[in-house]
């Protein structure tokens, strides 16, 4: 560029040189000319001019303190908040967390420090949920997509440089619902190049979540990814089903949609995974464990079907009901887990079967109650049950924390 002369001055230059050697070529139309000149000027000085680009914005922004920075770009916002599914400090269910504004429009908040773990998140701007624009992460929750944010730090769940599983999402057909369902599969190093068979363990999820949220919010992958690595787990295959058969509200139909998945998972979901993937199918080689609504999952087809499964785990959960009432509040109609299933429960040959009884729950978790109940029961049946009481409450740092544990006593 010479020295003293702008950007948009050398491309008028341009455009005048341009036009002195068309000019003689359009000396009998000089209106035409000078019109066409005008126009080129124009649209050349518009063109050359500095275009406004919006600020580039990093979201979120984890540091070396294990503390997260939110930002979204939203100059013409009002207000603007970060929302989170609970584990999140200041942003649990009904609370949100104010973000500044800066005079380029950015909104921010740093929160922290933070626990290693995965955390789900999203704005509130003006009213409007939206997730962050700039983070391609997110995880299904049930009926909800939230962005999705890791902060590293817990050597047994981190991404490590180690062999890694797959983990695929799966269509089938369901007959007892008669339409077409989706389930992720977790499937160990090595499994797509071997003809080695596997045990097989189904991983329910909870009333908030869905079958994506295992394998993203909760890790499983990775967990069971390092476990394996470092020889504390066996090679298995992880089926994680969706337990919603439909919208679910506590209180409005729960019962007849815990129902229904769980005839489904027996007629539909064990069959055909039992079948598609290389996998044992005896009672020694099968498992089955969920988290709240997950666990309930788990006693109700469990124990009904309790020759088949060697290894049940409940976390945060228990029998809906038997401390007095529902996690809705509203108290089971009918015989009692107990009355409906007593022939099993006094079945001392099933007991022996059964390798794992195993219940985790957090002091704080609003179900403690719950199972403290249903363990209870158990043991005046006399089964054998691990139970453990930990720190925490009713939130995806716990449930990880189970898995990893859980996983470790596997067919063994």
């Amino acid at each position: 560029m010479r020295q003293g002369v702008s950007q948009t001055g050398l491309v008028i230059m341009s455009i005048i040189n341009r036009y002195e050697l068309m000019k003689t070529r359009l000396a009998f139309f000089p209106i035409v000319a000078g019109s066409l000149f005008a126009f080129v000027l124009s649209t050349a000085v518009l063109q050359a001019q500095p275009r406004q680009q919006p600020p580039q914005v990093t979201s979120p922004e984890v540091s070396t303190e294990r503390k997260i920075t939110f930002r979204i770009h939203a100059s013409k916002a009002e207000a603007v908040q970060l929302s989170g599914s609970g584990d999140i400090p200041g942003t649990g269910f009904g609370q949100t967390s104010p973000l500044s504004k800066g005079t380029n429009g950015v909104w921010e908040i740093t929160v922290g420090p933070i626990p290693p773990g995965a955390y789900r998140y999203n704005f509130n701007v003006d009213g409007v949920a939206t997730i962050d624009p700039r983070n391609p992460k997110t995880s299904e929750s049930n009926e909800n997509t939230w962005s999705l944010v890791q902060v590293p730090g817990a050597d047994w769940m981190d991404t490590k440089d180690v062999a890694h599983g797959a983990v695929a999402q799966v269509a089938y057909w369901s007959s007892s619902l008669k339409r077409f369902r989706r389930l992720h599969v977790y499937t160990p190093p090595g499994y797509e190049s071997g003809d080695a068979k596997y045990p097989i363990f189904y991983l329910l999820h909870g009333a908030f979540d869905s079958d994506n949220s295992w394998s993203t919010v909760g890790r499983a992958g990775f967990i069971l990814d390092n476990l394996i690595a470092a020889g504390k787990a066996k090679p298995m295959v992880v089926v994680m089903p969706h337990g919603h058969t439909g919208p679910f509200r506590f209180g409005s139909g729960g019962g007849s949609i815990f129902g229904e998945f769980e005839a489904e998972f027996a007629a539909d979901i064990m069959p055909q995974m039992e079948k598609r993937y290389r996998v044992h199918t005896d009672r020694a080689n099968r498992a089955m464990a969920g988290l709240s609504m997950g666990g309930a999952h788990t006693l109700n087809i469990g124990i009904p079907h309790l020759d088949k499964f060697a290894y049940l785990g409940v976390y945060s959960s228990g029998i809906f009901g038997i401390s007095g009432g529902g996690p809705g509040g509203n108290a089971p109609q009918g015989p009692s887990f107990e009355e409906k299933q007593n022939s099993i429960l006094d079945d001392a040959k099933l007991k022996d079967g059964l390798k794992l009884f195993w219940f985790a729950t957090g002091k704080d978790d609003f179900l403690v109650e719950t199972s403290r109940k249903t363990v209870e029961m158990f043991k005046s049946h006399k089964f054998d049950v691990i139970y453990k009481e930990t720190d925490g409450a009713h939130t995806w740092d716990k449930w990880r924390e189970y898995l990893n544990e859980f996983a470790s006593k596997l067919f063994q």
